[in-house]
C-alpha cells in the first residue's frame, strides 16, 4: 500500500514538472519567435534602427537587468534545497518586489522613449520594440503577482515551480537586453 502512495505521488509530480518544461519551452519559443522577427527586420531596416536605438534609454535598461537579475537571486535563495519555510517567504516576496520593481522602471523607461515611437521613420522599430518588451513585462508581471501568492504559502513544489518560471523570464531578459540596446 505504501509503495502505491508513493509511486502515485512521484507519478503526480512527474506531471506536475511535465507541464511546467510545456509551458517554459512554449515561452522560449514565443520570444524566440519574437527575437527573430525584430532581429530579421533590423537586418533589413538596419539604417533605420541603428537611428532609432539611439531613442532608447539603455543606462536605465541596464540598470533594470540588475533589479531583475538581483531578484531571480532572491528567488534562488527561496528555491534552496533545505530552505526554510521563513526563508522561503523571504526570498519570494524580494523576488516579487524586485520584480515590481523592474516593472515600475519599465514604465518609467517607457515614458520617456513613448515620445519618439509616433515619428514615422521610427514606427517599424517602436512597433517591435513595445511588443517585444510589453510581451516582457507582461510576464515579468504576472508571474510577480504569483511569486507574492506562493509567498503566502510557500510548499516546496510550488516554490521550484515558480522559480523555475521566473529564472526563464529573467534568461529571456539577458537575451533581449543586447538584441534591443546593444547591437
Amino acid at each position: 500500500m505504501q509503495e502505491a502512495m508513493t509511486a502515485r505521488a512521484a507519478d503526480e509530480e512527474d506531471e506536475d514538472t511535465f507541464i511546467l518544461w510545456v509551458l517554459i519551452w512554449s515561452e522560449l519559443a514565443a520570444f524566440g519567435i519574437l527575437i527573430g522577427a525584430f532581429l530579421v527586420v533590423a537586418t533589413i531596416a538596419s539604417q533605420e534602427f541603428s537611428v532609432a536605438r539611439l531613442h532608447l534609454e539603455p543606462g536605465i535598461a541596464a540598470f533594470n537587468t540588475l533589479v531583475l537579475l538581483t531578484s531571480g537571486w532572491q528567488a534562488a535563495i527561496a528555491a534552496q534545497k533545505g530552505a526554510s519555510v521563513t526563508t522561503r517567504r523571504r526570498g519570494l516576496l524580494a523576488a516579487a518586489l524586485l520584480g515590481s520593481g523592474f516593472v515600475a522602471i519599465k514604465l518609467y523607461e517607457y515614458g520617456i522613449e513613448m515620445r519618439f515611437a509616433g515619428q514615422a521613420e521610427f514606427r517599424t522599430f517602436f512597433e517591435l520594440y513595445f511588443i517585444l518588451t510589453g510581451f516582457h513585462l507582461f510576464h515579468v508581471a504576472f508571474v510577480a503577482i504569483i511569486l507574492f501568492v506562493v509567498a503566502w504559502r510557500p510548499r516546496r513544489a510550488n516554490v521550484e515551480l515558480v522559480t523555475t518560471l521566473w529564472h526563464v523570464i529573467d534568461l529571456v531578459w539577458i537575451v533581449m537586453f543586447p538584441v534591443l540596446y546593444l547591437v
